[in-house]
């Protein structure tokens, strides 16, 4: 009985699956309306283009940004270095 009080009140969230891509024109052409960031993944932080570390790491690949956000990454506090 609890759990059907409980779980009456839980909606379906489901977020976009994150695509990677190893190349930016391939992101870009997967999401032509929305920008590319690296993600890197050991960090957990993406990367706008214009960022020092953009395209730097072997933990990383192009997304996009909406999926990263989506996927609960954070955007880099470095700003543009």
């Amino acid at each position: 009985m609890l759990i059907a009080i409980f779980g009456a009140g839980i909606t379906d969230v489901s977020a976009l699956p994150l695509t990677p891509f190893r190349d930016e024109a391939q992101a870009q052409r997967h999401c032509p309306v929305d920008k590319v960031v690296w993600l890197d993944f050991r960090k957990g932080v993406y990367y706008a283009k214009g960022q020092k570390r953009y395209r730097q790491g072997f933990d990383g690949s192009f997304v996009c940004l909406n999926e990263a956000r989506d996927s609960l990454y954070r955007r880099s506090l470095l700003g543009l270095r």
